[in-house]
């Protein structure tokens, strides 16, 4: 831009009418690209050291010990916090319970793979109160065994265990999740500013549960799942069953397993309500130094057994609380139900004519019978024909639950962990589960050289071999651990007509890749990745440097039968700043969805400046747009992006359809075209600095190098096994 170019703006002087400071750089300018979230887990926040390696350590795990030391601490330990009937297999089930629960499909964050339930916002969320109890009942174990444990496996395998203790037999365990070691504040939770702010908030109509705004999956804020009074707090089972079928699915679960969680998740422990929440100290985020990380404490009364205040519902779902049984069955269907106010005044329902003989103990007096009750979410699975079909299904064949509640709760709780090979420890089970994205063993004795020779004379473009090994690998995410290039998935629905993956390019490109592979003895998965790799070394030649792009052999190819295909859905990049394409406009801006896709790719934000460069320099423009791409030299890996970028002889013009003419500064001239993710690699501060890195006149060397070294990390997110 030139000085007429520039829109008008206030005085850059200050004269008093500001009086509030901003805090952060979002804080003044609230549209300021936030990098916060390609910053987390940087290493130095990691206090093992470098060397520090969690799978090394896990081999010299005393597992028998452990959950033996689980198994004890069920009605050991309970001088400051008494557990209900002398029992924390209701506490633990939740501790684990809550740091799964959070887990949501639509682009795989939450969960209880990080540990993350001990920081901000989840360690204060309201539908988490007391789970920093369990977490303090935990320590003596976590310092016992140190860093051969995580907190993440520890927290699930508590829950895991008290499931075990309460008589179910379960499906497995698999160690293998590392801890995080500060908050992922960038999460999105939703934009609400309160906790349990009415849900119309998230829904663009309320009573149409599928309309609630992606990727959140809770219907409020602070919520795991669905408000257990009803919608919006207002008791209606319909309803209520219509959000926690949208809920659960956004936690990939289908009717039968969200029926079988409910029931098997109420058929131990109970709610809390024995009280005024009111008089409840502030959640642990809030509490002062003297609760030394805890929070909800009662500041009247004990606040303890019977006078527990924690969701505000009150009672036991069951006659046998710390048993695994049908009894939850027993109680939701063998008696007529009413609407009642708790102690704390939560809507929740009680049985009609309640027998003396199905009335569960009191938690401190076993001679004192107290009142079952059931919350709406209770109640919906009586009410929704679906939800009733499957618990009489259940209550008909009472083994056929357990088994199908044990697989649920393993899903729950390992959903997030990736693919099988990531498990560790000797009760993995052996069956393999569609909804591990299952992947065969790839071969690894082919000539790799040979291969890539055939590729090269195959015929195809440079653009041709890039983008379709860019566009197999861009699935990944780290958040879950699903998608990448292994496995080739790209080839099978639903991800062949993907909009984004150009589905008649990528069909006549897999029409000459698939022989090769047959051919040569090689995974077509590594063919693809190959043939993206001999793309970069051509483009590296190009540019006047000799380099071979690193390899390791053994991915392996998925078939139809191996791919949840509705599942994988939900991985449909919706746009890919790296190939300049968007598929529709959205509310959020394509340079916070290059942010948010290079987060999910495991990137940094150097490595993803590094990356965007290289690929604009090769022309791997989403059907050939020339946005983006500064250079005279398409196909060479040159660093052009970054000076012409840089190059103040030019100026930056929008036009009409959202895009920029570069134009040359004197003669007027357009040189170029750009979109906003080029031009934000200039007008960030942050991005620029990185943009001018290369475009340094000692750094071309440097520029292709890096680009090698990013492209590798891309291309091998997923491989797990090496």
């Amino acid at each position: 831009m030139d000085g007429n170019d520039i829109p008008a703006g206030k005085c850059p002087v200050m004269h008093g009418g500001m009086t509030q400071m901003g805090e952060t750089v979002t804080d003044w300018w609230p549209n300021a690209l936030n990098f916060d979230i390609l910053h987390q887990h940087d290493i130095k926040t990691k206090p093992l050291g470098t060397d520090y390696n969690y799978r090394k350590e896990l081999e010299k795990l005393d597992v028998e010990a452990l959950k033996d030391d689980l198994r004890k601490l069920m009605t050991d330990s309970q001088e400051w916090w008494p557990a209900d009937w002398g029992s924390y297999v209701g506490m633990f089930a939740r501790v684990a319970w809550h740091a799964a629960g959070s887990y949501r499909l639509s682009d795989g964050r939450g969960g209880g793979g990080t540990g993350n339930q001990r920081f901000a916002p989840l360690n204060s969320w309201p539908d988490n109160v007391n789970t920093d109890k369990g977490r303090r009942l935990l320590w003596p174990i976590k310092k016992k065994y140190g860093n051969k444990i995580s907190w993440a496996d520890l927290m699930i395998l508590s829950g895991t265990i008290a499931y075990e203790v309460a008589g179910l037999k379960t499906f497995g365990f698999a160690f293998g999740r590392e801890d995080i070691w500060h908050p992922e504040k960038d999460t999105y939770w939703g934009a609400e500013k309160e906790w349990l702010a009415p849900s119309d908030n998230r829904y663009d109509d309320v009573s149409d549960p599928s309309t609630m705004a992606n990727p959140l999956a809770a219907v409020q804020m602070g919520l795991i799942y669905v408000n257990p009074e009803g919608v919006n707090g207002n008791p209606d089972p319909m309803k209520t069953a219509a959000q926690i079928r949208e809920t659960f699915a956004r936690m990939a679960m289908d009717d039968e397993e969200t029926a079988a969680l409910t029931a098997g998740g109420h058929t131990i422990g109970k709610s809390h309500g024995n009280g005024d929440a009111a008089n409840l100290s502030p959640e642990p985020e809030a509490a002062g130094p003297e609760a030394q990380g805890m929070g909800w404490f009662n500041t009247k009364g004990r606040g303890v057994g019977r006078d527990t205040v924690v969701s505000g519902i009150e009672g036991a779902w069951t006659a046998n609380p710390t048993k695994f049984d049908m009894g939850w069955f027993d109680m939701l269907f063998g008696y007529e139900w009413e609407l009642t106010k708790s102690p704390a005044g939560a809507n929740q329902w009680k049985p009609i004519d309640i027998r003396e003989e199905d009335m569960p103990p009191d938690v401190e007096d076993p001679s004192i019978k107290t009142m079952p009750m059931m919350t709406d979410a209770d109640m919906a699975m009586k009410v929704d024909p679906v939800y009733n079909e499957i618990c009489q299904k259940f209550i008909a064949d009472p083994e056929y639950f357990k088994d199908t509640f044990a697989r649920a709760w393993f899903k729950l709780t390992h959903r997030d962990m990736g693919p099988k090979v990531r498990y560790i420890g000797p009760d993995v089970p052996a069956e393999d589960l569609i909804w591990q994205d299952p992947i065969p063993a790839g071969p690894t004795g082919y000539d790799v050289d040979a291969v890539k020779a055939k590729i090269a004379d195959a015929g195809l473009s440079l653009t041709d071999m890039v983008n379709t090994a860019w566009d197999s690998a861009r699935t990944y995410r780290g958040s879950d651990m699903r998608g990448g290039a292994n496995g080739a998935r790209i080839r099978l629905a639903p991800q062949k007509d993907w909009e984004g993956n150009e589905p008649e390019r990528l069909a006549r490109v897999l029409s000459v890749l698939e022989p090769i592979a047959a051919e040569t003895g090689a995974s077509i998965a590594d063919v693809i990745v190959l043939a993206g790799n001999v793309g970069v070394e051509q483009a590296a030649k190009a540019a006047g440097y000799d380099v071979t792009v690193p390899f390791t052999p053994g991915r392996g190819d998925a078939t139809d039968e191996m791919t949840d295909a509705e599942s994988f859905d939900v991985l449909e990049p919706l746009a890919d700043g790296f190939r300049n394409w968007l598929k529709e406009e959205y509310v959020v801006s394509p340079e916070e969805m290059l942010l948010d896709r290079a987060q999910l790719m495991g990137l940094t934000a150097g490595e993803m400046t590094c990356l965007m460069g290289g690929m604009r320099m090769m022309g791997t423009n989403y059907a050939g747009t020339k946005h983006g791409v500064f250079t005279d030299h398409v196909g060479a890996l040159v660093p052009d992006f970054f000076t012409n970028l840089t190059d103040m002889s030019y100026s930056w013009v929008p036009v009409e359809g959202g895009t920029y003419e570069i134009r040359d500064r004197v003669s007027g001239d357009v040189k170029w075209t750009a979109t906003r993710v080029d031009l934000v690699f200039g007008s960030n501060s942050i991005l620029r600095a990185y943009a001018e890195v290369y475009a340094q006149d000692d750094n071309a060397e440097k520029f292709v190098n890096d680009f090698v070294k990013c492209w590798v990390k891309a291309m091998d997110a997923d491989r797990f096994d090496v």
